[in-house]
């Protein structure tokens, strides 16, 4: 089977579509060379070239805080970290 053989259509939208054509062209690539090369990876060693993780629980715990407008924001980083007593 040669590359002209089958197709894949991938629903993504345009404004992560536009960064990433954007940082792929800056690269000499395009999302289709993008994707050729991440299956190829896939196929060769049997996983995704890049880590994947899960949060635990207590990360996702911050992340819905933070979506709903709850949790705690600063101004800088000398301020969280004074938060944190670091």
């Amino acid at each position: 089977m040669t590359a002209c053989d089958s197709s894949i259509r991938v629903r993504i939208d345009s404004e992560t579509k536009q960064k990433a054509s954007e940082a792929l062209s800056q690269m000499g690539l395009s999302i289709s060379d993008a994707v050729r090369m991440t299956l190829v990876q896939i196929g060769t060693s049997g996983r995704l070239p890049f880590p994947v993780e899960i949060p635990n629980a207590k990360t996702r715990q911050a992340m819905a805080e933070i979506a709903s407008g709850e949790g705690e924001k600063f101004q800088s980083l000398d301020d969280l970290y004074e938060d944190l007593g670091i």
